[in-house]
Formats: C-alpha cells, structure tokens, sequence
C-alpha cells in the first residue's frame, strides 16, 4: 500500500521530499566546489601574468568597451533577480509564475550572450585575437598577447558556462509548465537556481578584473 501512494517524483531511495532535496543541494554545492578550483586556476594564472606584465595587461583593458561590460554586469545582476522569484515562485508551487520568470532569466542571459557577441566582433575587426595577426595599437612585444589570450579563455569558458544554464532552464519551463513543481517537490528549481547564481558571481569577478583593474594606468 505504502508503494501505491509513493509520490512519482520522489527516488526510491529517498524517505521523503526533504531528504531529496537536502541530497541534491549538497550535489550542487559539490559540483561549483568543484567549478570554482577549476575557475580559480585560471585567477591564479591571470594573476601571477598581471603581475609579470602590468604594462601589458593595463594596455589591454583599456582595448575592452566598460559601457558593455557594465551592460553586462547590470544584466546578469537581473538574471539572478529573476531566478531568486523562480525558485520562489517554486517554494509556493506556482506553476505559471515559475514557467515565467524562468523564461525571463533565459531572455536576459542570451541578451548577455549576444552583448558578448558584439564585444568579441569588435575584437575581431580590430585584430586583437591572439595569432599571427594580432595588432595592438602602442606596442609590438608579442607578450601583450598575453591578456586576450586569458580575456577569451575566461570569458570563452563562462560563456560556455551560461550556455549549459541556458539549456538547463529551457528544460525546465515545460516541466514548470505541466505542473511538476510544487512546494514540496522543486529540488530541480532550486539546484539549477544556485548553478545560474555561482555563473554570475564568477563574471561580477571577471569584470573588475579584466575591465578596471590598471585602466587608470594606461
């Protein structure tokens, strides 16, 4: 009898809806712990070549247009808004106002990815790609490559990283939709909510960093 009014959303190796999803919260966790060493190795080299060529990196922040990245700042900042009411919006197990504003956060990361977009064209038309046709107005040390070298593998791999959330969300709406989500049972909500969060906290890092830090030096 106890198996007959099992909920179908609940694992069978679990007691209970809470115990699902303390499971999958510490998952989660586990999983940007393990994200964050990955990113952090690409700190540390950034910070160790910022300090072998300060001349260099101040010179190639000042290539990068802070309007976009502002842009993009204040943008992610309102993904994590809207992802806070979706996961809200789960814990009341409101289906439609999940669906919505988990369609809202996709909109403004794409509106991100394609703001990115635009900056990665202009670096395209002004030769500042690392390779044999690199240009960089001021000097022709071939170490001022150095910064877009790390300017495209870190916002390339958090790019890559807002991607992978977007399809997570994508494949959340229609489960929000057909009413999947409820107060007890909306462990995915939140997980992929935390996931979009640790996203943008890794690019309110990059920004200072890549965009203001060493400006006023150039």
């Amino acid at each position: 009898m106890a198996s007959e009014t099992r909920p179908a959303a609940l694992a069978h190796h679990f007691d209970d809806y809470d115990q699902q999803r303390e499971a999958a919260t510490l998952g989660m966790w586990l999983f940007i712990a393990q994200e964050l060493m990955f990113f952090g190795g690409l700190f540390l080299t950034y910070t160790v070549y910022r300090w072998k060529y300060p001349a260099w990196f101040a010179l190639g922040s000042n290539q990068l247009d802070i309007r976009l990245g502002l842009l993009n700042t204040i943008v992610l900042i309102g993904s994590s808004l809207t992802m806070v009411l979706a996961v809200r919006s789960a814990q009341l197990g409101r289906a439609r106002q999940i669906a919505g504003w988990l369609a809202a956060t996709m909109t403004l990361g794409t509106t991100f990815l394609v703001i990115k977009g635009f900056e990665y064209h202009h670096k395209w038309v002004h030769h500042l790609i690392p390779g044999a046709d690199f240009h960089l107005e001021g000097t022709t040390d071939p170490a001022a490559q150095t910064f877009f070298v790390l300017y495209f593998c870190m916002t390339g791999l958090h790019a890559l990283h807002m991607i992978v959330g977007l399809g997570l969300l994508a494949f959340l709406v229609p489960k929000a939709l057909r009413g999947e989500f409820s107060a007890e049972n909306h462990n995915w909500v939140e997980g992929v909510g935390l996931y979009w969060h640790f996203v943008d906290i890794i690019w309110i890092f990059l920004f200072p960093l890549l965009y203001l830090l060493g400006r006023h030096h150039a």
